[in-house]
């Protein structure tokens, strides 16, 4: 871990002129929010993490609708759903025309700035962001080295309120920062729907490490508040983004791919210690942000505002989130749609007739098989368990339907359960507006783009 000094600012730059508070977003790249010990992970204990879901309200039911980096990030910057952002499939850039954040939030007189993983920030007439050093702004790096004296004066640099994301590359892949040796790979628990090999624990020692290092990264923000006395009119919120590179999570929408965790601590407006059951998504954020500076709500937006769940005075928000998933260009055309209530979820596979395959995970070209993934395969030759998971992976049916609270992991499909039927058939009608509402023509969307 790397260590700073930070010196405490002089006088009245530790005062906080404005009323309107600043806010400090700190986001993970590709975290299994099951990990983290507040959310009830068993194989480190995430304390700077943990320490803001104490002082703060922790969300059990956020969800990004499309469950990969970049269409992520756009939803969370525009407040739209992806087809409507236009980043509907993973590196395909938000169209020319909108505004962001960026936009909002300087109207109401806040600095906008990022520092960290930047590739959701052009273009820059829609992503009007100041580019802060600090972080390492390449998601694959081999290191995630990084300083705060930027970041520090950013902070300090203005009496006027900002809004600062801090974008982490952690834990996304290669995987090759952290300590591994802080971690038993025997004593490991791993996720329900996986296959356990001795290559799967491997990489789930390195991917833990670097869970490790997002959570020092955490503490060392939380403190520099702190030690330059912002900490009191600061708004610190914590988002995990999608879920992590392995089967079955990223690039689906299995809740291992698509659910994700928040925590807000707000000194003064947010109980502390405590948790919500309200359904909110990444678009929901920037009408929320824009709610807290005192702004009215900009129209068009798909997200809506939850600021009376983080003041109390509602226990709900929505009443569904959606999921969308395009799988060009990171594999064969494999498009899947979702919805789901605080209790059950419904998936529609809209090319159930094909296999799904991704390049990442399952590259057909690599001659060693030295990946989780055939791994899995190789296992299933022989265990009943592990063929049901990769078979799982692979093909997949028209329609799936799960009871969440009692099938965290989605391994018992209800879709043909007659007691599910009226409840499949609601879902089915819901999903259908909603895509109707988005524009979204379904799997014809799900072919490569033209440049």
């Amino acid at each position: 871990m790397l260590s700073f000094r930070l010196i405490p600012e002089c006088n009245g730059a530790n005062k906080q002129k404005e009323a309107r508070p600043n806010v400090v977003i700190i986001m993970a790249d590709d975290l299994d929010s099951k990990q983290l010990s507040c959310y009830g992970g068993q194989n480190l204990q995430t304390t700077n993490i943990d320490k803001l879901a104490e002082q703060g309200l922790k969300f059990n039911n956020i969800y990004a609708s499309e469950a990969m980096c970049v269409p992520t990030r756009a939803s969370l910057f525009t407040g739209l759903y992806p087809v409507r952002h236009g980043s509907y499939q993973n590196h395909k850039p938000v169209y020319d025309n909108l505004k962001s954040v960026g936009h909002y939030l300087a109207d109401l007189g806040y600095r906008v700035g990022l520092t960290g993983k930047d590739h959701v920030t052009k273009p820059k007439a829609v992503f009007p962001f100041d580019i802060i050093e600090g972080f390492e702004p390449n998601c694959v790096s081999p290191t995630d080295e990084y300083s705060l004296e930027a970041v520090k004066k950013y902070m300090t640099a203005s009496e006027k309120p900002y809004c600062l994301f801090v974008m982490s590359i952690n834990p996304h892949t290669p995987w090759t920062s952290g300590d591994t040796t802080e971690f038993d790979q025997k004593k490991l628990k791993l996720p329900s729907d996986w296959v356990d090999t001795p290559l799967t624990r491997r990489q789930y020692v390195k991917y833990l490490a670097e869970i490790r290092r997002l959570d020092n990264q955490v503490g060392d923000i939380t403190k520099l508040l702190t030690e330059t006395g912002q900490d009191k009119n600061t708004i610190v919120i914590f988002l995990g983004e999608q879920g992590a590179q392995f089967p079955g999570a990223k690039w689906n929408l299995w809740d291992s791919g698509q659910k994700s965790s928040m925590i807000v601590r707000w000194p003064g407006q947010v109980k502390a210690k405590a948790e919500t059951n309200a359904i909110v998504q990444y678009e929901d954020i920037t009408p929320t942000l824009i709610d807290i500076a005192g702004g009215k709500a900009i129209a068009g937006l798909d997200g809506q505002t939850f600021l009376p769940v983080l003041k109390g005075q509602s226990k709900t928000a929505r009443a569904y989130a959606y999921g969308i998933h395009n799988n060009i260009p990171e594999g064969d055309p494999y498009p899947i749609r979702s919805i789901r209530d605080d209790r059950y979820k419904l998936i529609v596979n809209l090319l159930p007739e094909t296999e799904y395959y991704n390049r990442f995970m399952m590259t057909r070209e690599r001659k060693d098989r030295n990946t989780v993934w055939f791994s899995w395969v190789d296992k299933a030759a022989d265990d009943p368990n592990a063929k049901k998971i990769t078979s799982r992976f692979v093909n997949r049916p028209p329609v799936e339907f799960y009871d969440l609270q009692n099938d965290p992991f989605e391994l018992n499909n209800l879709a043909s359960d007659p007691a599910q039927a009226k409840r499949i058939e609601t879902f089915k009608k819901e999903l259908q507006a909603w895509m109707k509402q988005q524009g979204d023509a379904g799997a014809s969307i799900d072919i490569a783009i033209r440049k």
